[in-house]
């Protein structure tokens, strides 16, 4: 990583940041993020307009990004702004069809002019991209998908689906019976049912692609917390300061103060081990560091966030307070493409 990128990384993260610290703050967030089409069509065009999207593509898709580096930076400023857009759905899709070639499409969602989601996982199995059910059938020159999708990321807005089934391979569809809804923490997720849906085949053989697209996205969710537990030890350090008990400002009881400082050092401790895990995203030890990442981003990121809460007391709690929704979020990304005990096992 030569330092003229690095320079170019930095500008594109301070960009981003001024941008959604002047146009995406915490009341327009809550309310796009649990409200149907559960994202805000508008910030998505002009993150498109932006570049964003460019970001995470490779130079030779049109792109002008795509490397572990050019997502942390992309994902770290989305946490900080706990920014709810399908941007998880958008690397995902723009991942696999990167790699199958389909450059029209590409260049189309880097525009924001559509929208992709990856279906993989199943009601009865989650975790896991063995023992699928849904199933494709081919039928004359195309194929008849047949299957139920679950927690499918950016289903609600999506007019575009890549399907893994049963056989390992991966399909193109437009078409799909979607059950959108809101998840916990924000965001639209969805379940999709695909009833003889017709689909292209791009690949018989996508699991290998599947895996290493999910890392790009574990990855992504790791860079996301650290933003977002940067910003929440902030908030907890200030209202520490400001909070007084018996006249005293409680941020001088040494008690509280040793416990921001444990959640300081969880908060450069996933930062460094993010760090690692982008370094060695294109690489043969990928799954690897990603799983070491995400494993100590589970714990990391829950402990600041239910500390965080603790620290605050009852305003923590509050849908008012923005701290509650940072810490809800960072609870949440654990259990997102398979929590610390599953990367546990990956390790």
């Amino acid at each position: 990583m030569d330092f003229k990128h690095t320079e170019d990384r930095r500008m594109l993260g301070d960009s981003l940041r001024r941008y959604l610290t002047d146009k995406y703050d915490i009341e327009q967030r809550n309310k796009s993020a649990y409200s149907a089409p559960f994202h805000d069509p508008g910030t998505w065009q002009e993150l498109a307009e932006l570049g964003i999207l460019s970001a995470l593509v490779p130079p030779a898709n049109g792109g002008f990004g795509g490397e572990g580096f050019d997502i942390s930076v992309v994902f770290e400023e989305f946490g900080r702004a706990l920014c709810a857009e399908p941007m998880l759905a958008t690397l995902l899709g723009l991942n696999l069809l990167c790699r199958y070639e389909q450059q029209e499409l590409v260049n189309e969602l880097m525009a924001g002019t559509r929208k992709v989601a990856v279906a993989v996982f199943e009601p009865d199995n989650s975790d896991s991209l063995t023992d699928l059910q849904t199933t494709a059938e081919q039928s004359g020159d195309s194929w008849l998908l047949n299957g139920t999708k679950s927690v499918v990321y950016g289903a609600p807005t999506a007019d575009l689906f890549v399907v893994l089934a049963s056989d390992g391979g991966l399909y193109l569809t437009e078409d799909g019976e979607v059950a959108g809804y809101a998840m916990i923490d924000g965001g639209g997720a969805g379940q999709v049912t695909f009833d003889a849906t017709p689909a292209t085949q791009l690949t018989d053989d996508g699991v290998a692609d599947v895996e290493a697209a999910l890392d790009a996205g574990r990855l992504a969710l790791c860079a996301e917390a650290v933003g977002a537990m940067d910003v929440l030890l902030a908030m907890t350090v200030e209202y520490l300061s400001q909070r007084q008990q018996f006249g005293t400002v409680i941020a001088t009881f040494q008690a509280l103060q040793h416990r921001t400082v444990d959640m300081a050092v969880e908060v450069e401790q996933c930062r460094s081990i993010t760090t690692l895990a982008a370094s060695k995203l294109d690489t043969p030890e990928r799954a690897r560091y990603v799983a070491m990442a995400k494993n100590l981003i589970g714990r990391g990121a829950t402990l600041v966030g239910e500390e965080a809460t603790q620290l605050h007391g009852g305003i923590g709690m509050t849908w008012e307070y923005a701290g509650s929704h940072y810490a809800k979020r960072l609870i949440m990304i654990d259990h997102q493409l398979g929590d610390r005990f599953i990367q546990q096992q990956r390790m």
